[in-house]
């Protein structure tokens, strides 16, 4: 299987996979650009896999489907481009030759879900959409920070070793924020120099992995002692879980 993050917007990841004929792609919010990569790999398009309602995860989905015959699954309580397989949290989602397990992750919209298969290439693979990204999590547009929590410590329970597809190249100003927060935190230090390097190559820091983040991710880190007096310098309220986690996620809202 081969793994490819197309870049489309300004800073948006459709992500690809392929076994060298047939393909599914994730969040497809303009056709165009995977149109160009089936046809410059020579694929057929098979499945397309939805995240979430939004626009830039969904603007291309009747094209592809129109113009491959795509299968669609996404969420079964968001505005999905009809027809597509409504799929609830526990389902399993059939592509590609890999049973993909639906995990039901609202926060960043009310029906988030995000795919996951325990077997790609030997390691676990994670579509998170917009609910985790390198360094930060999506912002709460229709859930609450407790079920935000909740998403994030289902993603963070899942192998070290899986592959986490985020859908937007936001990393280096996220790890500026996780800096503000946990200056101290060597891992942080060399992820990010790291991911500078990176992009100054115009090359995408994704995809990252569950153990990468669990060592660098304010969000996933809310529990840790620093992360908490952290939080409750920016907010003294702050005082369990939730509560951290909210004012964290409030401090990365106003990040200048």
């Amino acid at each position: 299987m081969y793994l490819i993050p197309i870049p489309a917007f300004d800073d948006n990841y459709l992500w690809l996979l392929h076994d060298g004929k047939r393909a599914l792609v994730v969040d497809p919010g303009d056709a165009g650009p995977v149109l160009r990569a089936l046809s410059e790999h020579a694929l057929q398009l098979e499945s397309i896999l939805v995240t979430h309602h939004h626009a830039d995860h969904t603007g291309g989905v009747d094209a592809l489907r129109e113009a491959t015959g795509a299968k669609v699954y996404g969420p079964a309580t968001e505005r999905i481009p009809q027809p597509y397989t409504h799929l609830n949290g526990g389902d399993t989602a059939h592509a590609l030759g890999l049973d993909f397990q639906v995990i039901d992750v609202p926060g960043h919209t009310a029906g988030h879900i995000a795919y996951y298969t325990p077997h790609m290439n030997g390691k676990p693979l994670l579509f998170c959409g917009d609910t985790l990204f390198s360094g930060g999590c999506g912002r709460l547009f229709e859930g609450t920070p407790a079920q935000m929590l909740a998403s994030l410590d289902k993603l963070a329970a899942l192998p070290a070793n899986t592959v986490v597809c985020c859908t937007h190249e936001y990393t280096l100003s996220n790890l500026r924020f996780a800096m503000a927060v946990e200056p101290g935190n060597a891992d942080l230090v060399a992820y990010q120099a790291q991911c500078i390097r990176l992009r100054e190559q115009n090359q995408p820091t994704l995809p990252t992995s569950m153990a990468q983040e669990l060592l660098v991710n304010p969000f996933l880190r809310t529990r840790q002692a620093t992360i908490m007096t952290a939080a409750r310098h920016f907010d003294a309220s702050a005082r369990d879980d939730t509560t951290v986690f909210a004012a964290i996620r409030q401090w990365k809202n106003q990040f200048k």
